[in-house]
C-alpha cells in the first residue's frame, strides 16, 4: 500500500467502545503479533483473504466455475473446497461478486484515504454533538504505517477527533509521529513474564514496553488507556494483573483497564479454514471481577483512581 491508500477490512460506523463519543472505528489489516486468543483472525495478514461461510453457501456451485486461479472445488457434497495455496484473492474477488448467497467474503479491500475520510465525513454531525470521532485499529494500524499515519494527519487537519489502538509491537518512530496527531491512544500490556508473552503472542515484551515508555516521555500530555485482554491459561492470575498494574501506574497514564476474554471471532476462523487456538477455553465471569479488584486495589493505594 502507497501512503495515498490503505488495506482495511472493516469500516465500522457508531462504535462506542473505542474513544468518546460516537466513532468510526477503522481496521487496518495486517499485524506483527499471533495472539493465540485473537478476535479478529482475518486482521493478522497484510494481503487479502478468502473466507467461506457454510450457513450461507446455496452449493450451485457459481464460485469453482469463475475462480479465475481454479482454487475452488467441490467435493462430493457439493461443498466448496479452497485450495489456499492457489488462492490469492484481490481485493475485488470475482468469487465474491458471483456467489449468490453471500456465502465468501474478502477479508481485505484498498481504500484511498479520501474514501475513508469521506465515511467519517458522514458523520459529523454525530462526533460534534457526542464529542466522538475517527479511531483507527486493525489487526494493527502501524503495520502500514504510511498510511495511517496519513489518515490520521488528514483528520486531524479535518478537525475530526482521532485515537489509534495499537499492540505496541511497532517501529518507535511510526508510533510517535503517530502520536503527533492523535487526541487519545489505546495500548494494550498483555504480559509481564517474557517467556510467557512470547507463547502467547509469538514476540517478547522488550519493545512493547520501551515503546509504551517512549511515548509516556515524549508525549506526557497524549491521553494514554492501557488495557489488558484477561486470557484464561496465559495472565489470569492475581500475580501477573498486579504487576501489570504496577507497571502501567507507574508510567503515569490517563486511565487503565482490563477487558473480558470472548469467543466472539471463533466463526472466523473456521472460515478462514483454520482451527481455534484457544480450542474449548472459557474465562469465568467471577475470575475476571476477582482480577479487576485486584487492579483496583492496586490503583488505590497509589491514591490514584482509574478511568472509566
Amino acid at each position: 500500500m502507497s501512503r495515498s491508500s490503505a488495506l482495511v477490512f472493516n469500516i465500522q460506523k457508531f462504535s462506542v467502545h473505542d474513544g468518546p463519543g460516537i466513532r468510526t472505528l477503522v481496521f487496518f489489516k495486517g499485524c506483527p503479533l499471533k495472539c493465540r486468543w485473537c478476535s479478529n483472525p482475518e486482521s493478522q495478514s497484510p494481503l487479502p483473504e478468502f473466507a467461506w461461510n457454510s450457513t450461507r453457501c446455496l452449493h450451485c456451485g457459481e464460485c469453482v466455475s469463475r475462480c479465475s486461479e481454479n482454487a475452488l472445488s467441490l467435493d462430493g457434497q457439493g461443498i466448496p473446497v479452497v485450495n489456499r495455496e492457489l488462492c490469492r484473492p484481490a481485493t475485488r474477488c470475482i468469487c465474491e461478486l458471483c456467489c449468490p448467497g453471500g456465502a465468501i467474503k474478502i477479508y481485505g479491500q484498498e481504500k484511498t484515504i479520501e474514501q475513508i475520510l469521506q465515511v467519517c465525513r458522514q458523520d459529523e454531525m454525530f462526533y460534534s454533538r457526542s464529542g466522538g470521532g475517527l479511531t483507527i485499529g486493525g489487526g494493527e494500524p502501524l503495520f502500514q504505517p504510511e498510511a495511517a499515519i496519513a489518515l490520521l494527519s488528514a483528520a486531524k487537519a479535518g478537525r475530526i477527533h482521532t485515537a489509534m489502538e495499537t499492540c505496541g509491537h511497532v517501529r518507535r518512530e511510526d508510533l510517535l509521529e503517530a502520536c503527533r496527531h492523535l487526541d487519545c491512544l489505546y495500548f494494550d500490556i498483555k504480559c509481564m513474564n517474557e517467556e510467557r508473552h512470547r507463547a502467547g503472542t509469538g514476540a517478547g515484551t522488550e519493545l512493547i514496553h520501551a515503546n509504551l515508555e517512549a511515548v509516556r516521555e515524549h508525549f506526557p500530555g497524549l491521553y494514554v488507556r492501557v488495557r489488558t485482554p484477561v486470557i484464561p491459561g496465559f495472565n489470569d492470575t492475581e500475580e501477573e494483573i498486579g504487576a501489570i498494574t504496577r507497571y502501567v501506574r507507574g508510567l503515569g497514564v490517563s486511565a487503565y483497564e482490563l477487558l473480558p476474554y470472548h469467543r466472539y471471532g471463533e466463526q472466523k476462523y473456521l472460515m478462514l479454514g483454520r482451527n481455534v487456538p484457544m480450542g474449548e477455553e472459557n474465562l469465568e465471569s467471577a475470575r475476571f471481577e476477582l482480577l479487576r479488584e485486584v487492579m483496583e486495589e492496586e490503583w488505590r493505594a497509589a491514591g490514584t483512581v482509574k478511568g472509566r
